[in-house]
């Protein structure tokens, strides 16, 4: 599994947002509130959703700690932050680098690919990970938890000194 290496530009996305960690997964409950009252989102730009993890600094990827929190936010983009509905938030994305790896199959099945990515890739690659969020580009061929479903996994990364 390879990445594309690319810069990403800045969106401007609207959605919910929780706090949450691996051994206390609220993401279902975090999708299952946004999807219903997405329709509310009248500038909407696309149809993509876009599932964003904002860590700590100290948040370790070697070492993953089922009990550090992080916040997670399921979003759409939007043309701009004049209408935004009720329960929900801005949230801006800005423009970095980043590895873009596609995940194919279960979304249930993607600690697969995490572990790839953080074990394996990161450390032999010519990039450190980057503090800037993380997210997840559930687009066309994105489907709920099919073993067909693909979804653009994106990482944020800088070069090594």
């Amino acid at each position: 599994m390879k990445p594309i290496i690319k810069i990403l530009p800045e969106k401007l996305l609207v959605g919910k947002r929780l706090v949450t960690n691996l051994a206390d997964n609220k993401t279902a409950e975090l999708w299952k509130s946004f999807m219903p009252e997405r329709k509310e989102i009248k500038n909407s730009r696309g149809h993509d959703l876009y599932a964003i993890q904002v860590y700590q600094e100290s948040y370790n990827f070697k070492k993953f700690d089922v009990y550090a929190f992080f916040e997670k936010w399921a979003t759409v983009e939007v043309e701009d932050f004049n209408t935004i509905p009720e329960g929900m938030e801005a949230f801006i994305l800005k423009e970095g680098l980043y590895a873009v790896f596609v995940h194919k199959g279960r979304a249930s099945d993607g600690e697969k690919t995490f572990r790839f990515i953080f074990e394996t890739w990161l450390p032999d690659s010519e990039f450190l990970l980057d503090n800037r969020p993380h997210y997840e580009i559930l687009g066309p061929k994105y489907i709920h938890d099919h073993p067909d479903s693909e979804e653009d996994i994106c990482i944020p990364i800088r070069y090594k000194d």
